[in-house]
């Protein structure tokens, strides 16, 4: 199980936030998140995989194609993983850094909080 929520909050970070492709995207969240997932971040709460592909469509459109990245290996307890991550170009110094909390059952997120770092 904990190599489970590894792999799927891996996956969240490093494929899903980072595929441009809008029907690519659509597969991997339909691989990575529950069909009600709920995604909390500092500008509000989206339910359901339709809303969050949208929340991402929208955030991809305002970083101009610069990558997520793990900062480290995703951290896992029972249920949960925590994801640190970065946006920017490799080797240089981020443009943005935060960390995903994320609950997972049954190999999907079903909930995902996103905190930003100052």
């Amino acid at each position: 199980m904990p190599d489970a929520i590894a792999e799927v909050l891996t996956r969240s970070v490093l494929q899903v936030f980072n595929e441009a492709d809008a029907d690519r995207r659509a597969e991997l969240i339909a691989a990575t998140y529950a069909p009600d997932v709920v995604f909390h971040d500092p500008e509000g709460t989206v339910t359901g995989r339709d809303a969050f592909a949208a929340k991402i469509g929208e955030l991809l459109a305002g970083t101009g194609g610069l990558p997520f990245d793990l900062r480290r290996p995703v951290q896992v307890s029972v249920g949960l993983g925590v994801a640190s991550w970065r946006l920017g170009p490799a080797g240089q110094p981020p443009v943005a850094t935060g960390t995903d909390v994320a609950l997972v059952r049954d190999g999907l997120i079903t909930a995902m909080w996103t905190l930003l770092e100052p």
